[in-house]
């Protein structure tokens, strides 16, 4: 079997057996790894494949985006608001070409990655168990499944 078939069957198996939580910390690491090889491919002077990343970056966010219950906690709106933000820098970041906007993109993702991973642990480490909910296994379960944001 071919190394890229194995692997994009491993992606898959993890993606599918990954509760609500992981999803969105693999999404938010795929995210910052796309912006990182954007602007990585911005220094080299390869519009194109920075686009392609940046591309790819701005479909994460935008499954982040149509995810969220913005009713759903008192910090929703503001989340939802970061999210359209980012989405428009990182638009300008394609057009623009500058790796400077680029890591500065990146900073602002940056922690919020590191914020979900540690809510993340949270919830692990609780008694609680979490169910996904319909909303959750629709939104990043065929899109995440199907490779269309897949994590590596």
């Amino acid at each position: 079997m071919n190394l890229a078939l194995t692997r994009s069957r491993f992606l898959d198996n993890a993606v599918a057996t990954a509760g609500p939580q992981q999803i969105l910390t693999m999404l938010y690491d795929r995210l910052v790894l796309d912006i990182d090889r954007a602007e990585a491919a911005q220094r080299e002077g390869n519009r194109s494949a920075a686009a392609d990343q940046l591309d790819h970056a701005q479909d994460v966010v935008s499954a982040l985006a149509s995810t969220l219950d913005v009713d759903a906690w008192a910090g929703g709106k503001g989340l939802m608001e970061l999210y359209m933000y980012l989405l428009r820098e990182l638009i300008g970041c394609s057009i623009a070409g500058d790796p400077e906007r680029t890591a500065k993109a990146r900073e602002l993702v940056a922690p919020l990655r590191d914020a979900w991973h540690e809510a993340a642990a949270t919830v692990a480490a609780s008694s609680a168990p979490v169910v996904p909910t319909q909303r959750t296994v629709a939104a990043f379960g065929e899109r995440a499944v199907g490779g269309e944001l897949g994590v590596g």
